[in-house]
């Protein structure tokens, strides 16, 4: 008897699956937030140079504070005080002549700065100066945190294969919380740093490892369901989050409030299933058994379990019994090929690429973030219904396609037409939700079991490798205004063709063996004889 008609006997979508997908849900509100936080607690304000040390005798006792920026800070193009200079001595004669002569002499900030904190109470920026020659340091931090991500996703896939799915969920889950709150009180931007870094690396766990124990647990009919599902809770967290931090503007407390709600995942934790199937690949038979009686009486099928022989129970097992690591990825030639063509697809996903940039579109940063939220409801729900009717690769590879071209209609309209430019990033950002919403149950359901959090941790590990950039690659514009989208648009364009080569798993088994995927073995031959095909 194979597992997928065994799930199917005791209900592959009852109470008991419903239970495992509602837990997994809201245990993933903070790890979504936790991705969005640098777009919040990394901005850096309006500024200009302390002008504290130019009024050392109270000369400027009678002067209203517009007249004393107007002595002491140049001008730049726009109108506005510069950001990172000021006159090396206070000029009077701007207050009746406003032009400034070349040849005045000005310095850089002397004293300090002084920060608009008119919308944010504290940032990175204000925390620490991280501005002027300081500047990249503030968006580095969402880079060292995906750096984090991406070992994590490395790590934590190894580790759940060997040790289990529900094991690794706690570790993840507390260590997630424990660093979150400790980076909350950083006495410095390298603690901060440190900290946001393997807030990032063991995070990250949480969020493969419930993937694959929602996919693992239904049966065929409902895998497209639960993807959906399980990319919600993304969305519920990404329009709640600009919420939460509306009313939080400090970003210690911000931080602090991200992080506790974990407590809940720790909690559900405890009703939490072990993955039958990895139980099996591992010759534990019995507390595989174990497991599926729990799940076919919460299912009301506990007759069905009972009728099952021991006998009967071994032939379930027929994964052979050793230990599986990265390398089984490319040991053989078609699970090189999917872990090339799948390693290039999710490294190629742009939906982080748009979420970052949430403020070059001139609305609000709140309203904008909120907005993209939202969008995500009516495109994941669309998720359903592309599924069964083109199936997973038309889906995914349609969707990468027209992120692209969002990303390069945009390049050609101008700044000053942003809700034009909202309009696009938004409809891009929805299909970018459909693509990112699509690979992670592609990708579950191409990997056979006995290396299926290993090929997760490693298309995370990929994933993140570009994502870590993407602060980065938006830098670039101050080089050329257009340079990051180029560079984005491309990568959606290049994916969509590289996911199209990957082959359908529509109404198809979940492989169990690298044999099955090989089309050595008895499961996955009959559906999957070659990739791309």
């Amino acid at each position: 008897m194979k597992f997928e008609d065994l799930l199917s006997e005791i209900n592959g979508f009852g109470r008991f699956q419903k239970m495992v997908l509602c837990i997994n849900f809201f245990g993933r509100f903070s790890l979504a937030c936790h991705f969005l936080l640098g777009n919040f607690i990394a901005v850096i304000p309006s500024h200009h140079c302390s002008i504290s040390s130019l009024d050392a005798d109270e000369i400027f006792e009678n002067l209203t504070q517009e007249e004393r920026l107007t002595v002491s800070i140049p001008v730049q193009d726009d109108g506005t005080p510069a950001s990172c200079h000021m006159f090396s001595y206070p000029q009077f004669h701007l207050l009746s002549n406003s032009s400034s002569p070349s040849e005045v002499a000005v310095v850089q900030c002397q004293n300090g700065w002084e920060y608009d904190n008119s919308t944010f109470i504290s940032t990175l920026a204000t925390q620490w100066d991280l501005v002027c020659d300081k500047r990249a340091l503030s968006r580095l931090t969402t880079t060292i945190f995906f750096i984090g991500v991406m070992c994590g996703a490395a790590a934590f896939g190894s580790l759940s294969a060997m040790f289990g799915r529900k094991p690794m969920l706690l570790v993840s889950h507390m260590l997630g919380m424990g660093f979150g709150l400790c980076s909350a009180f950083s006495s410095s931007f390298i603690m901060f740093a440190v900290l946001r870094f393997f807030t990032g690396f063991t995070i990250t766990g949480s969020v493969i490892i419930s993937t694959i124990l929602n996919v693992e647990w239904v049966s065929i009919e409902h895998r497209k369901l639960v993807g959906v599902i399980d990319s919600l809770s993304w969305t519920f967290a990404f329009m709640s989050f600009p919420l939460v931090a509306y009313f939080i503007r400090d970003w210690r407390w911000l931080t602090v409030a991200i992080s506790l709600p974990t407590v809940t995942a720790i909690i559900t934790w405890w009703w939490v299933p072990e993955s039958a199937r990895w139980l099996i690949a591992n010759g534990r038979v019995d507390k595989a058994h174990y497991y599926l009686h729990k799940c076919a009486v919460m299912n009301r099928k506990k007759e069905i379990i009972v009728s099952i022989k021991p006998e009967v129970r071994k032939e379930i097992q027929n994964i052979r019994n050793r230990k599986y690591s990265y390398l089984d990825l490319v040991r053989t030639p078609k699970m090189r090929k999917l872990a090339l063509l799948t390693g290039i697809t999710w490294f190629a996903t742009v939906a982080y690429g748009i979420s970052f940039n949430i403020s070059s579109f001139g609305l609000n940063r709140y309203l904008t973030q909120f907005v993209y939220g939202a969008i995500e409801i009516p495109a994941k729900l669309s998720i359903y219904y592309l599924l069964d009717k083109f199936g997973r690769r038309i889906t995914q590879a349609g969707s990468l396609l027209f992120v692209g071209i969002s990303l390069m209609i945009n390049i050609f309209i101008p700044k000053d037409k942003s809700v034009v430019r909202t309009v696009i990033a938004v409809l891009g950002k929805g299909c970018s939700a459909t693509s990112f919403g699509t690979v992670i149950l592609y990708s579950s359901e191409l990997y056979p079991t006995v290396v299926r959090q290993n090929g997760m941790g490693y298309n995370s590990f990929v994933a993140r490798l570009g994502v870590s950039v993407a602060p980065l690659i938006l830098l670039s514009d101050d080089v050329w205004s257009h340079f990051s989208q180029v560079i984005l648009s491309s990568l959606g364009l290049s994916a969509a063709f590289v996911a199209y080569l990957l082959p359908e798993t529509r109404g198809r088994c979940l492989p169990e063996t690298i044999e099955d995927v090989e089309g050595i073995g008895y499961g996955y031959v009959e559906k999957l004889s070659s990739l791309g095909n």
